[in-house]
């Protein structure tokens, strides 16, 4: 069905690998448009109830594949086209899916490749992976949200720092610094990214995904705001069978078997 993305889909998770292990997985034009199907694909899959993105060899993805932005002496690229078409509309695919989306980093997340793993839910990582902002080292601005993201996740001067400078914050530092969720040792991710996935996959999704959508709108609301939206998010909860079977499991002192409705 595709060139350059696998797409699995295993009963309620389904799984994107970035598949361009010679490229390490950096993105082309055919990459853009085959992602953003897949993420379509996904968004209207009702029976969901988590995705994985992740990358096929040694990395998670390298960015964008700069052999397609030579620069041509009698033309000049339109990058923000570029961004728009591409990278910005794949973002605003990957935030309309309504449930958890984990970022499997099994190695190097480079440019809009680490935009790409920040945009997601849950960020678990190899302690060997590595997450580089080098734009700067082309005489770009970082893009995929990055300059969005990473002042509210890390901080307005380590942000600052690491996109100037271009330097590589390790996995380990990563976590440490609340960019990403979880480093596991790189022979325990599989074991790992499983068992994070099987929780997610198991919980109530629709609670999840106003988790989600709740926590990202807290980011420009003020605090009356966020209350009325919690309010009114509390009301959508509480008429999901899930709702009543978390309550029918704590009244019989059992765990509950969420359905994901």
């Amino acid at each position: 069905m595709f060139e350059t993305i696998e797409l699995s889909i295993s009963g309620a998770v389904a799984t994107i690998t970035l598949n361009r292990p010679d490229r390490l997985n950096a993105f082309s034009k055919t990459m853009h448009r085959e992602f953003q199907q897949a993420l379509e694909t996904v968004a209207s899959h009702d029976a969901l109830r988590v995705v994985t993105i992740t990358g096929a060899g040694r990395a998670f993805c390298a960015g964008q594949d700069l052999g397609e932005r030579q620069p041509d002496k009698d033309s000049k690229p339109d990058l923000g086209e570029t961004l728009e078409s591409g990278y910005n509309k794949s973002l605003r695919l990957l935030h309309a899916i309504k449930i958890p989306v984990v970022a499997a980093v099994n190695g190097v997340a480079a440019g809009a490749g680490a935009g790409i793993a920040l945009n997601c839910d849950l960020v678990l990582a190899k302690k060997s992976a590595r997450f580089i902002q080098a734009f700067s080292n082309i005489g770009l601005i970082p893009d995929s949200g990055m300059t969005w993201y990473l002042p509210r996740l890390i901080g307005s001067a380590r942000a600052r720092a690491i996109a100037m400078l271009g330097t590589p914050v390790d996995a380990e530092t990563a976590e440490e610094w609340g960019m990403i969720y979880r480093s596991v040792a790189d022979d325990d991710f599989d074991m790992e990214l499983s068992a994070l996935v099987d929780n997610l996959a198991n919980r109530p999704t629709i609670a999840l995904g106003l988790i989600k959508k709740a926590m990202h709108e807290s980011w420009s609301n003020t605090l009356d705001q966020q209350l009325d939206l919690e309010r009114d998010y509390q009301r959508i909860a509480g008429l999901t069978r899930d709702f009543a079977e978390g309550v029918t499991a704590f009244s019989e002192k059992r765990s509950p078997r969420f359905e994901g409705r």
